[in-house]
């Protein structure tokens, strides 16, 4: 029943992982369809990013009151109303009103099942559960550009909400199995709130540095269709298909990090990935043939594999795990901060001085990013070494 338990909890983060391709594969064609700048997309992923930021914040009061369980079926649910909202929409404004349930079905569960995960096992089963998000994220935009070849985008949503609604639908029937690991679920956790969090040295940077990776991370995948349609000239069809690119890379390298983060470690697995993230930046400015584009996504969405869930998985050694909830918690509001903000902004800037600048774009915040972690790094280390001489 253990290992079954985890096998839910997998399968509940490729429900998490499902809606946040769509928008970015099916937008070429959605715009157009919707008579509305390509900017526009920007104003809904805030609305949905917006709406994950309160439940985010939310999250550690909730799973408290209610549990890990049902505040995880609910969530789900929530996303699948979302999504069938989209596939019924066919004015902008009811985009940004079903992105209302979208978003704030996302913040709780990201926030409570990473913050149980990074309590209660290692961290390769924080990459492979990241890992089976990226599943959710690789099939959704392959789902997108079927319905964009044998019938509309709206199609796409509706697919992907049946899909959601059988997750949902599973995670509701089994919720007795949650009780098999009552006790560490309710491991005791201290509320300490937001000022809180931010007085405990290091978490304001950690916070700066959790933002720039997501910022960077959301703006790759939210714009890839749409750079290789503006930038590279690839027909929208297709675009859908290249949106798939990042996400392959994530999810494979969230796989094999798997085998290899509990040896190496949160610190160098972060470290390694960002080598791997500016090196596939450098290949987007090389200019030349669509394949070396190609290549490039792969090689970023590979290098931000492990970034993510090594920053969480280190949350409680460098924080303590009383104190992780609640820190978690404020993580995944500064992630969404990062996703709501600085994805549209590009959309405004390539709006007015082309898409080609994508590459700078990145590159600037993953410089922020890697500074700051090894910063809190640092911190922490010193921090903890005066513990244990004391």
């Amino acid at each position: 029943m253990y290992s079954f338990l985890l096998a839910l909890i997998y399968v509940a983060f490729i429900s998490l992982g499902l809606p946040d391709s769509l928008l970015g594969s099916g937008w070429p064609a959605m715009h157009s369809d919707l008579n509305v700048p390509v900017s526009y997309m920007g104003f809904i992923t805030m609305v949905i990013s917006g709406c994950t930021i309160v439940s985010s914040l939310l999250s550690d009061k909730l799973t408290g009151k209610f549990g890990t369980p049902p505040v995880t079926v609910t969530s789900v649910f929530l996303t699948a109303v979302g999504l069938f909202g989209f596939s019924f929409s066919n004015k902008y404004w009811m985009l940004i009103a079903f992105a209302v349930p979208y978003g704030l079905g996302a913040g709780a569960i990201d926030a409570a099942l990473n913050n149980y995960i990074a309590l209660h096992y290692k961290a390769k089963h924080m990459s492979w559960l990241h890992c089976f998000w990226g599943v959710g994220t690789i099939v959704s935009p392959f789902i997108m550009s079927y319905a964009l070849t044998h019938s509309v985008w709206n199609n796409g949503y509706r697919i992907v909400g049946f899909i959601q609604l059988g997750i949902a639908l599973l995670l509701l029937v089994t919720l007795p199995v949650w009780k098999v690991n009552k006790s560490a679920a309710t491991a005791e956790q201290k509320h300490i709130g937001l000022i809180g969090a931010l007085k405990i040295k290091g978490v304001p940077l950690l916070l700066v540095g959790f933002f720039a990776y997501c910022a960077a991370e959301a703006t790759a995948m939210g714009w890839a269709s749409t750079y290789f349609a503006e930038v590279k000239g690839v027909p929208s069809e297709q675009a859908a298909q290249f949106a798939a690119l990042f996400y392959i890379g994530i999810t494979i390298s969230r796989f094999i990090s798997g085998f290899i983060s509990d040896k190496l470690g949160d610190r160098k697995m972060i470290t390694m990935g960002t080598a791997f993230v500016i090196c596939g930046i450098v290949l987007l400015f090389i200019p030349g043939p669509n394949f070396l584009a190609v290549i490039a996504f792969v090689t970023i969405g590979f290098g931000c594999g492990p970034i993510y869930p090594c920053i969480i998985h280190s949350t409680p050694n460098n924080f303590g795990a009383e104190n992780s909830g609640a820190i978690i918690g404020i993580q995944m509001a500064s992630a969404y901060i990062g996703s709501t903000f600085i994805p549209p902004l590009f959309g405004q800037l390539g709006g007015l001085i082309g898409f080609e600048i994508l590459p700078i774009y990145l590159l600037l915040f993953v410089v922020i990013m890697i500074l700051m972690t090894e910063l809190t790094f640092r911190i922490t280390k010193k921090k903890s070494t005066a513990a244990s001489e004391e």
